[in-house]
């Protein structure tokens, strides 16, 4: 522990949340991540109940000079939960949420998983759009934009954000909304954690009961192919469709012939995100394409749905990743999908091909700081392999060669949630000088000190240099 950190030890006792120190009880289980790859020891971390606490050790922070990180769920691809030497404030306690089914609102503290949020507003039938993978934190995924399977219907997870409790850089609590706050309100909904942490979200809930949704899975010979009416599927798909591809290796599961276990499959999702009846119609064209080795569609919950894909990204496992918006895929593009896939350096590594549209393209770009509205698809490209896997750097530059052979086909940009330390460019190139701007504003006025700044970064300084120059 250096001079620093030492001098300043004996203080954490003002603190209002439980402290951890290297070498206590439960300190390693608090800093562990989603990605097995992030080993970072911070000299304190504050597991906070309220907000009360967490302003508490936004101030400690702030006063003695700490680096500051704050964990939610832990699923941060480049491990901004966590630092080395300084703060860490563990939100996982905070777990509490509040249905109010008459109004349609949910109200969800910052450490809810989306499995644990789900399961709380399914039980009155009600869901809002969250992500596709269901231990990812609640709070890092709204802040970043939030998509997945009720998206293309309902919008962003940042979408249907109606209002924010946020604990600032000075340790003030504040409420956020259309209302109060609105720049602030603004530039959370697609601006990360750049602004404060905040301690309650209230989302807008829609119906949703059990959809009609599965996936087919085909030996990998296929790519072609099966990538090319995944492409002809989405341009004419209703809001209520929403689909994806992936090229993986099949799963040993029990609905997998044996023959394909571990093997390298091209699969193509889709749920419908309406009546069940429609639904059948309407996913009938993934159904009948070709000859399948794997059916799983049916009736489904839609916590069953966002549980689908868990098991290929589990904790512990090292990731890297590399994600860019895309036009239309044409041949070419399906050409380099393909490519990537086959050059995989590890069984466990994934492209995957999400397709946007829908209501999520019909927010106005201006109206949140989530600007990549008007897109066809997202890519992801994620290598993963075991801690024991001596071939770290050869798995991460496949990821880097696949991402790249994708650029020709990009929309502009990437989607913040999933950047990795890619450099300020690349974030800049995430929200679009428009959007940059206003956010460096808002940056500048809620967080100047640049307190918070374990995330994609927003430097205020970076833009007070280029208002002089």
């Amino acid at each position: 522990m250096n001079t620093h950190i030492t001098s300043i030890a004996s203080r954490t006792s003002s603190l209002l949340g439980e402290v951890l120190r290297p070498g206590d009880a439960g300190y390693d289980q608090a800093r562990a991540l989603w990605n097995g790859a992030i080993d970072r020891r911070p000299a304190f971390i504050v597991r906070c109940r309220s907000a009360h606490e967490v302003a508490s050790a936004v101030r400690f922070a702030a006063h003695h000079d700490l680096l500051l990180a704050i964990k939610g769920g832990g699923h941060s691809i480049p491990g901004w939960s966590v630092c080395d030497g300084g703060l860490m404030i563990d939100l996982s306690p905070m777990k509490a949420v509040h249905v109010d089914v008459r109004r349609r609102i949910a109200t969800a503290e910052p450490g809810l998983l989306l499995r644990e949020y789900d399961a709380a507003t399914q039980a009155d039938g009600l869901a809002s759009p969250g992500g596709e993978i269901s231990h990812t934190g609640v709070a890092g995924l709204t802040l970043g934009g939030g998509l997945g399977w009720l998206s293309r219907k309902y919008g962003l997870a940042c979408d249907n954000l109606i209002e924010a409790e946020v604990v600032l850089a000075d340790g003030s609590i504040t409420v956020a909304n259309e209302q109060q706050n609105t720049e602030l309100f603004w530039a959370l909904r697609g601006g990360g954690g750049n602004f404060g942490v905040v301690t309650k979200f209230s989302f807008r809930l829609h119906s949703v009961a059990p959809l009609y949704a599965g996936f087919v899975m085909y030996p990998a010979e296929q790519a072609l192919e099966v990538l090319a009416h995944y492409e002809q599927l989405t341009r004419a798909a209703p809001d209520e469709l929403s689909l994806m591809t992936a090229l993986v290796s099949a799963p040993p599961a029990p609905f997998v012939p044996p023959s394909l276990h571990f093997q390298p499959v091209v699969a193509i999702a889709g749920c419908y995100v309406g009546p069940v009846e429609e639904g059948q119609g309407v996913l009938q064209a993934v159904r009948d394409f070709g000859n399948p080795a794997v059916d799983t569609f049916g009736i489904q919950p839609y916590t069953a749905i966002q549980q689908w894909f868990d098991a290929g990204v589990p904790h512990g496992l090292h990731y890297h990743c590399r994600s860019e918006w895309l036009n239309p895929l044409e041949s070419g593009a399906l050409r380099a999908l393909a490519k990537a896939a086959a050059a995989r350096t590890s069984p466990l590594s994934q492209v995957l091909v999400r397709h946007m549209g829908g209501a999520t393209a019909r927010v106005d770009p201006s109206a949140t700081a989530f600007r990549f509205r008007n897109v066809r698809h997202i890519l992801t490209v994620a290598a993963a392999w075991e801690p024991a896997d001596a071939n770290a750097e050869e798995h991460r530059q496949w990821c880097r060669d696949a991402w790249a052979g994708l650029r020709p086909w990009s929309a502009g940009g990437s989607y913040v949630n999933h950047l990795t330390e890619e450099g300020a460019e690349r974030t800049r190139e995430a929200y679009g000088p428009d959007t940059w701007e206003r956010l460096v504003a808002a940056k500048r006025r809620y967080d100047p000190t640049n307190l918070f700044r374990m995330n994609q970064n927003i430097d205020p300084a970076i833009g007070r240099q280029r208002a002089l120059a």
